[in-house]
């Protein structure tokens, strides 16, 4: 329900700018002249500029006003999140207006919960089954490039750089590294080097990928890892900016052994 009241919130803030435009607060829109339908909405997405209401236009005078407005915009990101490019904002935005004015709404309030939440598992899924296919396609033509080696577990990496160690970590150990995530489209969702601090943990703690790969590497090693989506995090995600069924890569440098003995 924690959606469902955010996106409540964000059309309060609509409403109360629309309010203060038309200098009327205690207006009250009605069920059929102050709810965009869904025709309507439809027709605004598709560029009906005579059905689009004019943008509020407000002023932020005092403090409340502009954390008020602020909040508006921290609120705004979040849907994005959750409704990704399938976002319709006159729908939404027509589906509040008429839930805060206790009119009727094309959807039950006892069901708007279920709606929502069906309709993001069904889009997930969708959404992971594609990164799986892409990852897939990814590593078949990557394993063809010279310097990739695969393993017997499907990991994929090459040697970017040698360094001066000759003992490898176990399993057990913890490691100090440097790293550079990506997504196979090159999009970055981590990165020690971006906010250059190393860091350390136990190379048991991790996901499969790098358990495995910086096993197989030297202090001042720096490896490139292609890790496939079961040996990461599957199709459970850790961040909005890795969808399901990833397949991640990697930049690695093994800066430090900590034996566990």
């Amino acid at each position: 329900m924690k959606k469902i009241l955010l996106l409540a919130i964000l059309a309060l803030i609509a409403l109360s700018a629309q309010a203060q435009k038309n200098g009327d607060k205690k207006a009250k829109p009605a069920a059929k002249d102050g709810v965009i339908t869904v025709e309507e909405a439809q027709a605004q997405k598709n560029g009906d500029k005579k059905a689009k209401p004019a943008a509020p236009q407000i002023s932020l005078k005092t403090g409340a006003d502009s954390a008020s407005y602020a909040y508006g915009i921290v609120l705004a990101s979040s849907v994005r999140r959750q409704m990704s490019a399938d976002l319709n904002t006159e729908a939404l935005l027509a589906g509040l207006r008429a839930a805060l004015a206790d009119d009727s709404t094309l959807i039950k309030a006892d069901d708007a919960n279920r709606v929502f939440t069906d309709y993001n598992r069904q889009a997930q899924a969708k959404a992971g089954e594609a990164s799986k296919v892409a990852g897939k396609k990814f590593l078949e033509e990557n394993k063809k490039r010279a310097g990739v080696v695969t393993t017997a577990s499907g990991l994929q990496y090459e040697i970017l750089k040698k360094g001066a160690g000759t003992a490898h970590p176990a399993a057990t150990d913890k490691v100090k590294v440097h790293y550079h995530g990506t997504n196979i489209d090159g999009s970055v969702f981590d990165s020690s080097v971006e906010r250059g601090q190393p860091i350390t943990f136990g190379l048991n703690q991790v996901i499969k990928g790098w358990t495995e790969g910086v096993q197989l590497m030297h202090v001042g090693d720096k490896f490139k890892f292609f890790i496939p989506s079961d040996l990461a995090y599957g199709e459970r995600s850790p961040s909005p900016k890795i969808k399901p069924n990833s397949t991640l890569i990697f930049e690695v440098e093994l800066l430090e052994i900590n034996p566990s003995n």
